[in-house]
């Protein structure tokens, strides 16, 4: 069993990028392979967004990736400086449930515990 961590770069609404990896993670799971953690760095942050605001036809992969990390006991973090420089979180604003703010150095400690790093 390999134990798999996914790092996510590009923003949920203008790409594909979440729901690929929610693809991709429900495919390691039924493999019988771990994964650990989900991070989300650069555009990836607005993920965290608390208020979002879609049209009714689109799907929110935010929640969507929120409830799948929650219900598998995933750790789904997102880089509390690239949120803070990008407005995504601040004193007044507060991220999405289930995602928990950390710090670059902090996402380098969670690797030790893992076998293979994938980035969308």
């Amino acid at each position: 069993m390999t134990r798999f961590a996914l790092f996510i770069t590009s923003a949920s609404f203008n790409s594909q990028t979440i729901s690929s990896a929610l693809v991709f993670a429900n495919a390691l799971l039924e493999a019988g392979h771990q994964l650990k953690q989900v991070f989300l760095y650069q555009d990836a942050v607005y993920a965290a967004l608390q208020h979002i605001d879609l049209p009714s036809d689109e799907f929110n992969h935010s929640l969507l990736l929120s409830r799948f990390c929650q219900q598998h006991a995933i750790g789904l973090h997102y880089c509390i400086t690239a949120a803070e420089k990008r407005g995504v979180v601040s004193n007044e604003l507060a991220a999405q449930q289930g995602y928990m703010a950390t710090g670059l150095a902090e996402f380098a400690i969670l690797l030790e515990d893992i076998d293979k790093l994938v980035q969308f």
